[in-house]
């Protein structure tokens, strides 16, 4: 089983964040994490995975317009996602700066992907998912490091 880390980065903070959250999901035994940049991933991708946890950086209180891009250019596959489990982190600039409603942007495009979204647990946040303000500090990547060992659980159950 595997679960998909998808992440838009152009600083380099919430790729750190996304690596954070694959070592999570690579901690549960018998699930896997595939880490792709928007770039990178394909509908295969997509399809393979048995969960997706996204990530973003805020823009302008949204996800980015490449990671949104990837959820317009696969809606081919959406029937086929029905069931699966997502999750969604960001990074920002700025304590305020629109962390969750850029959470919520990502979860609604799994929603009506028909996936089963899921926040972070609560060992770590028990909110929306993983967030930080720039570069994830020690808090930050264990947060992370929760939300992907809670998602790949979920999908080996569900699985």
């Amino acid at each position: 089983m595997q679960v998909l880390v998808l992440y838009y980065s152009k600083g380099g903070n919430t790729k750190a964040l996304a690596q954070a959250v694959a070592r999570g999901v690579d901690s549960v035994e018998g699930v896997s994490s595939v880490v792709r940049s928007t770039e990178e991933v394909t509908k295969e991708d997509f399809i393979a995975a048995g969960g997706i946890i996204a990530g973003s950086p805020v823009y302008f209180g949204g996800m980015a317009a490449e990671l949104k891009q990837v959820f317009d250019a696969f809606v081919g596959v959406r029937r086929k996602m029905e069931g699966k489990v997502g999750a969604a982190f960001t990074t920002s600039g700025d304590p305020t700066g629109g962390k969750e409603t850029t959470m919520l942007s990502i979860l609604q495009c799994m929603l009506i992907y028909g996936m089963i979204v899921v926040g972070d647990p609560l060992a770590a946040t028990g909110h929306y998912g993983t967030a930080c303000v720039g570069a994830p500090d020690a808090s930050a990547t264990e947060n992370g490091t929760r939300l992907g060992a809670r998602v790949a659980e979920l999908v080996k159950k569900i699985g």
